[in-house]
């Protein structure tokens, strides 16, 4: 089974050749910018797995971990398609508010939830990141 869907103004198919039973919620600082909303919504299926056809632009920055993110946009309505990093290995973060079949796919992990919102509380069976899974820090409570 795969998942597809595209940008606000259609110029951008995204398309997601693999099963994604579950999604991820990030509420780090840049993904908040760059959904303009207190956290995005993501799978990470392999690259080999996400074919983006259309007007694709890049933006490419240093985060305070040293890598390079990767951060992929419609070149015509600006959505927010996926961003790319060393620390995913062969993986990339596609946002699945773009893929309407997201809409019934439940959360397993909320990321950075350092960052969250205080209006926001944890997502119910969702599991709970201080920062990444692995990164040295406290864990968060529910």
């Amino acid at each position: 089974m795969s998942h597809s869907g595209s940008c606000l103004c259609g110029s951008v198919k995204v398309t997601v050749k693999s099963k994604q039973d579950s999604q991820i919620i990030c509420h780090c600082t840049d993904c908040q910018q760059t959904s303009g909303s207190n956290h995005s919504t993501n799978i990470l299926p392999n690259q080999s797995d996400v074919v983006l056809k259309g007007n694709v632009k890049e933006y490419n920055y240093k985060v305070p971990s040293g890598n390079t993110v990767t951060r992929l946009f419609c070149g015509n309505c600006g959505s927010a398609l996926g961003h790319k990093s060393k620390a995913f290995g062969d993986a990339m973060a596609i946002q699945t508010g773009n893929l309407p079949d997201f809409r019934k796919i439940p959360f397993n992990l909320e990321l950075f939830t350092k960052d969250r919102w205080v209006n926001f509380p944890p997502v119910q069976h969702a599991e709970q990141a201080w920062t990444m899974p692995g990164a040295p820090g406290p864990k968060a409570k529910l």
